[in-house]
């Protein structure tokens, strides 16, 4: 049976202060959590001093974004190894908002997925289509290529070391989410693209839905076969929330 994992993604979101106050209240808000896998996604900045203040707690670190290149002259740019050196566990490849806003495409996301393999990172690919997507009956054809560009790069027996989110675009942020039933469709059609190449695979890898996971609706969402937990936007700024949405789980 798959373990349930869930991240929360602060995205571009923190101070100091805010950090110490939400991690130290999430400590103490999990304490009685079991059987659940719990990473966080600070800004890269703020990745050592969190990484002190989850030491000896059940909780892992992972970052946002990482370079598709190992080092060198790329000013501006975090390499594998270094957010592996900082004790990063995983690391966000391909989110949505890293191919819209900064153009990043399916092969540069297919690179990042392998470089975070090559530092023994664990990369979660996102995929996932946008609302003009799925009202043209595109999204099956969107979620196969942006995973089979993936497949391409490193072959499909190493996506068992990855982990793939499905965040509909249309519900990030939003406050729309996608129904039970609607993300269960999208988990399962991607484990059956995964079934097609490798059955092993497709049934060892952690499929997380995100978009819009609240308090009120995760339980079903978690309940759906082909989901193993969540990738959390903005409610894992709530130590309270997030502590609830892990509890679902």
């Amino acid at each position: 049976m798959r373990e349930k994992l869930i991240i929360g993604n602060w995205k571009m979101n923190g101070s100091d202060a805010a950090n110490a106050e939400l991690v130290q209240g999430l400590v103490a808000e999990i304490t009685d959590i079991e059987g659940v896998r719990i990473a966080i996604c600070p800004p890269f900045p703020y990745l050592a001093q969190v990484r002190g203040l989850i030491a000896g707690t059940m909780i892992r670190l992972g970052a946002q974004n990482l370079s598709d290149r190992a080092e060198g002259a790329f000013t501006g740019e975090v390499g594998a190894a270094m957010l592996a050196d900082l004790g990063c566990t995983f690391a966000l490849v391909g989110h949505s908002e890293r191919r819209s806003l900064y153009g990043e495409s399916d092969a540069v996301v297919a690179d990042k997925f392998a470089a975070a393999l090559q530092a023994g990172l664990t990369p979660v690919l996102c995929v996932g289509e946008t609302g003009d997507e799925r009202r043209e009956g595109t999204t099956h054809g969107v979620i196969a290529r942006q995973l089979q560009a993936v497949v391409d790069k490193v072959g499909v027996s190493k996506i068992a070391k990855g982990v793939i989110a499905y965040e509909p675009v249309w519900a990030i942020g939003t406050g729309e989410t996608a129904s039970p039933d609607q993300a269960q469709e999208v988990h399962q059609a991607l484990r059956q693209l995964l079934a097609a190449q490798d059955h092993s695979v497709a049934d060892a890898v952690q499929l997380l839905y995100g978009g819009s996971v609240r308090a009120d609706n995760a339980a079903e969402l978690f309940a759906q076969p082909d989901i193993d937990g969540g990738l959390i936007g903005g409610a894992s700024l709530s130590a309270a929330t997030f502590a609830s949405i892990c509890r679902s789980a």
